[in-house]
């Protein structure tokens, strides 16, 4: 089968690395032929993954020349791409409903939303996005491939390391400056505890913020998949409190070896965790009783133990990437014997969202520009000096005396 992949980079991230991952599963051990088709021109050396010498990598412009039996878009963005391509099935791997990304009222949300609907199968890897697609499109296909987890990186211990005492090692993941990531409440909750504790927090851009006049003791990053094992492995609690997730990763790597975790109630976080025995799940919003969950975690050293050995038992039962890969190989062998759906319509729907979008973004650009604008000339009218400029533009000698101001004025403007 010649199966292409769109992906807008190959930069790091988790939601690229799953993608990657797949293709890499697909080509190496089922023999299919697969090409990473990236969407737009690419300013960064790719991250390396590994896998990436077993794949095809391509732009847009050399996969239109060709044909493929199935096409995934990856991102709602590269949906605007995916009818470009010739292809007899088309389909979109979907590893989150993507509008939750975005505040209300920007363009990107209701575009991205709107990708929900097109005529595609549709494979996921968390079930809450399979049963909220099966409701919003019950004509389409839509299978469910959990993710795997690299067992020889992620190799559970044979044993579990009893930890009585020392301050409990706690490890955040994420980017501090994506609001939905919950990286500020997460340390503000560090920052609240009583007990002795050692928060390490990775980061890609290797900072972070201060949390209630309090930085956390390490700040690491980006780190590979071995460094994030042997960090997991020296830690006690993975803590996340995300506010949006697929099928997040980090809290399930932190499973395999040895740890624990607190997390919020976030969307995906019931494929695997489960409150009181394999980690703790505690309230939104509430800085608070996080902090008192950890606090009872460093305290009772029974309990701790007690939940890390059930998360390595959790993890054990979790899928490998090979089992995984199986099972994505099997998605797409029914997607492509399944009839195709009619997409006659997409690929102009497509092309006019696209040049919508971008007509949204100028629109939303330009409103921004003009409230600050309107922002500084309130601020500048509070000024007495700059009061009497305005009432004397009124004034044919006045507009005469402020003509040679009018270029840093709209300098100041801009």
């Amino acid at each position: 089968m010649k199966i292409a992949f769109l992906l807008h980079d190959l930069q790091l991230s988790g939601g690229v690395g799953v993608v990657v991952r797949h293709a890499r599963e697909l080509a190496t051990r089922h023999g299919h032929d697969v090409t990473l088709v990236l969407t737009r021109e690419q300013e960064q050396e790719p991250w390396e993954f590994d896998g990436l010498a077993h794949l095809h990598v391509e732009g847009l412009s050399e996969a239109r020349g060709q044909r493929f039996d199935v096409a995934i878009a990856t991102w709602w963005e590269t949906t605007f791409s995916l009818f470009e391509l010739e292809a007899t099935r088309y389909a979109s791997f979907v590893q989150s409903l993507e509008d939750r990304f975005y505040p209300p009222n920007v363009p990107e949300r209701t575009l991205a939303a709107l990708t929900q609907s097109l005529p595609v199968a549709y494979v996921t890897e968390a079930r809450w996005i399979a049963d909220t697609l099966a409701e919003l499109q019950p004509e389409s296909q839509c299978l469910y491939v959990r993710n795997g987890i690299d067992k020889q990186v992620f190799a559970p211990p044979a044993e579990l390391e009893v930890r009585l005492d020392g301050p409990l090692r706690i490890v955040v993941e994420g980017n501090p400056q994506v609001w939905f990531k919950g990286v500020p409440a997460a340390l503000g909750a560090v920052a609240r505890m009583r007990e002795p504790r050692h928060l390490t927090l990775v980061a890609g851009a290797g900072t972070a913020p201060a949390a209630h006049g309090r930085t956390p003791d390490a700040v690491v990053g980006p780190l590979s998949q071995q460094q994030m094992a042997r960090l997991y492995a020296d830690s006690d609690v993975v803590l996340k409190l995300s506010r949006v997730e697929g099928m997040y990763g980090p809290p399930l790597e932190g499973f395999h070896m040895g740890a624990t975790c607190v997390t919020t109630p976030v969307t995906g976080h019931e494929e695997y965790v489960e409150h009181g025995w394999n980690g703790l799940v505690v309230d939104w919003d509430d800085e608070a009783g996080t902090a008192r969950a950890l606090d009872l975690l460093a305290r009772d050293r029974r309990l701790l133990h007690f939940l890390r050995t059930n998360a390595l038992a959790t993890a054990r039962a979790w899928p490998s990437w090979e089992q995984a890969g199986t099972f994505m190989a099997g998605a797409l062998a029914a997607i492509e014997r399944a009839p195709a759906p009619p997409s006659g319509g997409a690929r102009q729907l497509m092309a006019d969202a696209c040049v919508q979008l971008e007509h949204d973004r100028k629109l939303a650009k330009e409103h921004v520009e003009l409230r600050r604008a309107a922002r500084l000339a309130r601020l500048l009218r509070r000024i007495p000096g700059v009061r009497l400029l305005l009432r004397a533009r009124h004034h044919r000698v006045g507009r005469a005396l402020l003509r040679p101001l009018r270029p840093l004025a709209r300098r100041l403007l801009r």
